[in-house]
């Protein structure tokens, strides 16, 4: 089943809505990857196998686009408001920039591991240790950093934002995504 932004609760019109849906997909398809990684010194089931290229299908491909729409389009309107809180949760976006570099160079071992595992069904025990490592670094990095961005960064951006970056923001989510919007939007 493909897994689409735009398709829960929240709209393009919502962007910052659409990331937190965003870090709740992250958060299932990283609950994924542990599972398997928990059982990763066993031959691949024909349901882990599928499993597993769905979640590194999802990192490989959604996630860059979720990292682009921070970066490119949340973050660099949030550096230019001029508000306290904004000035509060910007103290914060640095430290998340190098946190979307980290997690790319483990996602990048993750997969390597993961494809070969869907290639000859089973790891070597260091691939699997290594495998176990990345893993929980990932899931502790993300854990902080979804924290922060669901409590201070898209909160401060949802109340601050104008209605005319929020709709830019949109559109560019939606278009990294090859989505046409309605003009009406």
């Amino acid at each position: 089943m493909p897994v689409q932004i735009g398709a829960k609760a929240h709209s393009f019109a919502e962007p910052t809505g659409l990331l937190s849906d965003c870090h709740r997909r992250i958060e299932m398809f990283l609950g994924t990857l542990k599972s398997i990684a928990d059982t990763a010194d066993q031959p691949l089931s024909e349901h882990s196998r599928q499993a597993l290229a769905t979640a590194l299908k999802y990192f490989r491909e959604a996630a860059p686009k979720h990292t682009a729409d921070e970066e490119e389009s949340l973050f660099p309107r949030m550096r230019r408001m001029d508000s306290e809180e904004v000035r509060s949760a910007l103290r914060n976006l640095d430290r998340l920039e190098e946190d979307h570099r980290r997690a790319d160079l483990l996602h990048e071992e993750v997969d390597h591991i993961g494809n070969s595992y869907l290639k000859d069904g089973s790891l070597v025990e260091a691939d699997v240790s290594l495998l176990r490592k990345d893993i929980a670094e990932l899931a502790a990095l993300y854990q902080k950093h979804i924290l922060v961005e669901d409590t201070l960064v898209f909160p401060a951006a949802a109340r601050l934002l104008s209605p005319d970056d929020k709709a830019i923001i949109g559109r560019e989510m939606a278009a990294r995504r090859l989505i046409r919007l309605s003009d009406s939007k």
